[in-house]
């Protein structure tokens, strides 16, 4: 065999979302901070190819996440990580800081102590504190206090000729959501419905992108609306969430940086005080317990400061490889798969 490179992937999901995580072969990304690998993985074509190493057929699909693992830059962090999906590399993740946290744990990259152990994880949007719950060797759950987040508009109102004027707020849980009521498009969230909900996520992704302008006011590598995220209230008072991910699928997880954003809603509008935890639901009925830990703010506005407990569990652990002499070393998509996206795909490649 020939190959060019060579990468070992840990697979890991969280509450049924996949986070697998590169724990070997992970070349060096240039940057001083994370935040300046992030950008360079957004804008070079290296940076480009290695994504789509991971994520394109014949090695990925657009179902999970990769995460690169990366020597951490802070002094206080035990590790740093990328985020790579389809669409670009991201900033910070809930569900994947659990995958990576129960990486770390039980590959013995990091020495697990019980019953807990706590793991500082650097990522483009700041550090994540990850507390594990451990026993027998194995991470029962996870604990995350995010970064501050905070809201960016509340109310915004856009026209579509779907649905007439739809009210959603923008807010930055890690990365920029736009939280929408799905009883706004005539939708629930449940799972004969994803495929619905997706398609409405894409056009109002879109759309919201080309009326509204959000960066993060410290960190410039953070910028556009990622996800929109659906959301509702079940019977018990749980928040059901529904985050919709380019090129066309729902986050399997109950969603840590978009309940993280929607958290900062609940707070601005005195629904949420500090101290207090509620249950969130993903489409699939896994759950993350919520909580605000305290207040802080970003550049002179006010934020939250949010955790999110969930679980992580490892299910397998492959190599990837790439051979010198394939004629599909780039990656491929159709739109069997891909859908209309695949037209967004082939701009990022040319």
């Amino acid at each position: 065999m020939r190959w060019k490179r060579v990468m070992q992937l840990l697979d890991v999901h969280c509450e049924g979302e996949i986070g697998k995580v590169a724990i070997g072969g992970v070349p060096k990304i240039p940057g001083a901070s994370v935040a300046e690998q992030l950008a360079w993985l957004n804008s070079d074509p290296k940076g480009r190819e290695l994504r789509h190493f991971l994520v394109l057929e014949p090695r990925g699909a657009p179902i999970g996440s990769v995460n690169l693992l990366l020597p951490p830059k802070h002094p206080q962090a035990d590790a740093a990580f990328i985020i790579l999906q389809p669409d670009q590399a991201h900033a910070s993740s809930g569900s994947n800081s659990i995958c990576v946290t129960t990486a770390l744990l039980e590959s013995g990259m990091i020495e697990m102590s019980e019953p807990e152990t706590v793991v500082m994880l650097e990522t483009a949007a700041g550090l994540v504190r990850a507390t594990a719950t451990c026993r027998d060797g194995h991470c029962e759950s996870v604990s995350l206090t995010m970064v501050p987040s905070f809201v960016h508009r509340l109310d915004a109102v856009i026209d579509l000729p779907e649905w007439g004027e739809i009210r959603f707020d923008l807010a930055y849980g890690g990365i920029f959501y736009a939280l929408v009521d799905v009883s706004q498009i005539g939708l629930r969230i449940e799972p004969g419905q994803a495929r619905r909900l997706v398609e409405a996520g894409m056009v109002l992704r879109q759309a919201i992108n080309r009326q509204f302008e959000v960066v993060h006011p410290e960190i410039p590598a953070i910028s556009g609306v990622a996800y929109v995220m659906f959301r509702d209230v079940d019977p018990d008072g749980a928040v059901r969430t529904c985050t919709t991910m380019w090129p066309g699928r729902v986050d399997r997880s109950p969603c840590g940086t978009g309940n993280s954003a929607n958290l900062a809603v609940l707070h601005a509008r005195g629904n949420v005080r500090p101290g207090e935890s509620f249950l969130s639901r993903s489409i699939i009925g896994s759950q993350f317990e919520v909580g605000l830990s305290g207040i802080s703010e970003v550049a002179g506005r006010p934020a939250v400061i949010p955790t999110i407990r969930g679980r992580g569990f490892t299910f397998g652990l492959h190599q990837v490889a790439l051979d010198a002499f394939d004629p599909l070393h780039a990656g491929f998509a159709l739109t069997d798969v891909w859908g209309e996206a695949l037209a967004e795909l082939g701009e990022q490649q040319s």
